[in-house]
């Protein structure tokens, strides 16, 4: 086994002494053996400190690194851990994000497009500013908003409706992540599951991720066939009741049937 000085380790790290140390303060690398004043590393320490740039590096914060391996040190599989984080926080939609100017949005648009509109599809997070440009998110509902402004319906109307889409998706996706979670997690006292059930809940995720879009998709097909089908009943009893009100048969002429 390779025995490593300080500066010879954070070399092979690819890293710098200073992060090495920062890291040891913090508790995510063990103390090293100490013969005399030198601390002697091991390829173990080599092994934690590439593992610890890699999850700095998918964005993990140094509090859920130390609880990461943690975990590992109570007999978790550090890859199914890692497997499962993966499939719960992978985008959920394959659709790509688009990157246009303003003036691409105006055209698109049309002249409603406002500093206030902007701020509002900010707000929303329809759109996310880069520079001097937006990034556009799901071009798919930019396509929607341009058909229905094709159509008549006022911009500040398009945006009423993306609010309420945006309100009743949110509340959608948490009942869903809660039941997910209760399944899961269930009631592990570090907010784990076990780690026999690491693989299995990684690959129920995985099943799950297509088919609760199709799943909310065939709901919505539905509900909007009873309030379509409401909506016209409506307008057909209200134009009925019109009718009545405003036509009445003549009546009949004393020489009929003569």
């Amino acid at each position: 086994m390779a025995e490593y000085r300080i500066d010879d380790l954070a070399r092979a790290a690819g890293m710098t002494v200073r992060n090495v140390r920062v890291y040891q303060d913090r508790g995510l690398l063990p103390p090293p053996e100490r013969r005399g004043r030198v601390g002697w590393y091991s390829d173990a320490h080599l092994a934690r400190l590439r593992l610890i740039s890699s999850l700095l590096e998918r964005g993990y914060t140094f509090a859920t690194i130390a609880e990461l391996l943690e975990a590992w040190a109570q007999g978790r599989d550090l890859t199914d851990l890692l497997g499962l984080e993966d499939a719960l926080t992978r985008p959920w939609s394959e659709e790509a994000a688009e990157r246009i100017s303003m003036r691409e949005l105006v055209d698109l648009l049309g002249s409603e497009v406002t500093p206030g509109v902007i701020k509002r599809a900010l707000n929303l997070g329809l759109i996310a500013r880069e520079g001097t440009h937006f990034v556009v998110r799901s071009p798919q509902l930019l396509e929607t908003a341009r058909v229905l402004l094709g159509a008549g319906i006022s911009l500040p109307l398009v945006l009423d409706l993306a609010e309420l889409l945006v309100q009743d998706m949110r509340r959608v996706a948490h009942n869903f992540v809660t039941l997910i979670s209760q399944e899961l997690f269930g009631d592990s006292p570090d907010g784990l599951p076990a780690a026999s059930e690491l693989q299995r809940s990684a690959e129920l995720v995985e099943k799950l991720r297509p088919r609760a879009q199709r799943a909310i998709l065939a709901v919505f097909a539905l509900e909007m066939e009873h309030e379509v089908a409401a909506m016209l009943g409506e307008k057909t009893r209200r134009a009925g009741r019109l009718q009545g009100r405003h036509w009445a048969p003549e009546a009949p002429s004393p020489d009929a049937g003569r």
